[in-house]
């Protein structure tokens, strides 16, 4: 009987201290914890989605509409060819060679 409450208590013990306290808000801000917004990074991305879409103004026309339906309107694939009439693959290849181009325009600007 002894050893039988002995190993009860040990793992009653090992599971206390394996449980995950939860901390509420309450005690941390009685304690001065305050939540703080960074807005900087948010910031940092507005800034450079602007610049994209700048940058992505300078390229030639067949490749600014496919990739303005592809990341900013968010279109598939599938949608883009039904809307212009082309084929998957030819989507696929003025979206790559129009990054390239994009990449190449954002290099020399740097």
């Amino acid at each position: 009987m002894k050893s039988f409450l002995y190993h009860v208590l040990r793992g009653l013990i090992i599971d206390e201290y394996r449980k995950k306290k939860t901390i509420s808000l309450e005690d941390l801000a009685k304690k001065g914890f305050e939540l703080s917004e960074d807005n900087s990074e948010k910031m940092i991305d507005i800034l450079d989605g602007e610049q994209a879409i700048f940058l992505v103004a300078q390229l030639p026309m067949k490749y600014q509409k496919v990739i303005k339906m592809r990341y900013l309107q968010e279109f598939s694939l599938a949608e883009i060819s039904a809307i212009t009439g082309s084929s998957k693959k030819t989507i696929s290849v003025q979206i790559h060679r129009g990054l390239a181009k994009l990449r190449k325009i954002y290099n020399k600007d740097d």
